[in-house]
């Protein structure tokens, strides 16, 4: 039963450890900015960031359906070239069976996009 103990013990250690700094780092400054002061707006502070003008809508407003169907492709396309890699480089290992899997896959994902360029869901208007 000691083993056990002294092999996790390092674990224990890393996590009380994390655990500390991690609340320390959310409590120092919370307790800085308290006792020094430092919560005090200016006009500047509150100004528009970056853009130039303030806001004219609200930022919680609804998006274009389009847009998720734009995200949804790349997250796709995306994930398909992160199948791409690994059966890239064991193709040779993998020999005629992988090699046709890796085309189902492939022409799937090639239906789909045929699928949503015919519905118009790249067309932006």
């Amino acid at each position: 039963m000691s083993d056990i103990a002294t092999e996790y013990l390092p674990i224990l250690i890393f996590l009380g450890i994390a655990i500390v700094f991690s609340l320390a780092f959310v409590a120092l400054p919370m307790i800085v900015s308290t006792l020094g002061g430092f919560q005090k707006p200016d006009p500047e502070k509150l100004s528009a960031y970056e853009c130039g003008f303030e806001p004219f809508e609200d930022s919680r407003g609804k998006f274009d359906v389009r847009f998720y169907l734009v995200s949804i492709l790349f997250i796709i396309f995306d994930l398909e070239v992160a199948f791409l890699f690994p059966w890239a480089v064991s193709l040779g290992t993998l020999g005629a069976f992988g090699w046709v899997s890796m085309m189902v896959f492939l022409g799937v994902l090639t239906v789909g996009f045929i699928y949503e360029w015919k519905k118009g869901a790249l067309d932006w208007e």
